[in-house]
């Protein structure tokens, strides 16, 4: 478990290093080699190691012959023991790039996905001593948990109808669900995650085209449909109002053909192109 500490301050320390290091200067001016050297050695030897410079946002972590110590979190010029190993542990927040990468969603269909992770150190003896390697750590189970989460839902609800969460449109549902499990898989390292979140998302290149196609057959369904609603409103109009104002008097037969007409005309894909009739109505 961590354990914070804070070291004495380093400026009195080193005000005793240059004391010392005056001391040998003169001790040597007087050809007093042995007094010298001695004061020469401790200085530098024992006095000088146990300096510790700490910018913001970046800790140690203390180690004595294999027992940890604790850890530095302060920024500061500080002095420790000198026998202290000390390991630098950033706790700066971090950006991962997750590559892009080819998995199945929940239909099975091949799909590209990448993500973005921002975390930061939170426990600095579990990123030191409960995984080898913690930023290489961090890189692989977040690949993990991106494959993992494309596996839950579909790219969209084409094929599962039933589906209220998909890749494509529930962005927030989804980045908070891979959050949650790149935080759950990087708990051992003490990794905090800030954000996470998809940044790449397609169908893999064998069936992109063919997912086009469907898309744009879909749109042009959905039109079509609301063109021929619209179409059987102005046809039933044009009737009531025909029949209203007493213009015309239509039987069945011709009631049928002027419907067959206006529909022609306004679910067609091309400008109508207009038919003068100078006869009657049944010429």
């Amino acid at each position: 478990m961590e354990k914070t500490i804070k070291p004495t301050s380093g400026w009195m320390m080193l005000a005793l290093l240059f004391l010392l290091t005056a001391a040998a200067v003169f001790f040597f001016v007087n050809e007093w080699f042995l007094s010298g050297g001695i004061t020469m050695a401790t200085a530098y030897l024992l006095i000088a190691p146990g300096f510790l410079a700490i910018e913001p946002n970046s800790s140690r972590v203390m180690t004595l012959f294999g027992t940890y110590v604790g850890s530095v979190k302060e920024s500061g010029f500080f002095y420790a023991n000198p026998f202290y190993l000390r390991k630098k542990v950033s706790l700066r927040a971090v950006t991962l790039d997750v590559p892009t990468i080819k998995v199945n969603d929940k239909q099975g269909n091949p799909i590209m996905i990448g993500g973005v992770v921002t975390y930061r150190v939170a426990d600095t003896f579990k990123a030191a001593f409960a995984v080898e390697n913690y930023p290489e750590f961090v890189k692989i189970q977040s690949e993990a948990a991106l494959r993992k989460l494309a596996g839950m839902y579909s790219y969209d609800n084409w094929e599962d109808e039933a589906a209220t969460t998909t890749l494509r449109s529930s962005f927030d549902e989804v980045n908070h669900q891979l959050a949650h499990e790149i935080g759950e898989r990087l708990n051992i390292a003490g990794i905090q995650i800030i954000e996470a979140r998809i940044n790449n998302l397609a169908y893999a290149t064998e069936i992109a085209q063919a997912m086009l196609q469907r898309q744009q057959a879909t749109a042009i369904v959905a039109a079509r449909s609301k063109i021929v609603e619209g179409a059987v409103g102005m046809v039933e109009m044009a009737l009531a109002q025909l029949s209203h104002k007493q213009i015309i008097e239509l039987d069945e037969e011709k009631k049928a053909a002027m419907v067959s007409n206006l529909l022609v005309v306004l679910c067609g894909d091309r400008n109508a192109q207009p038919v003068l009739n100078t006869g009657t109505l049944h010429q």
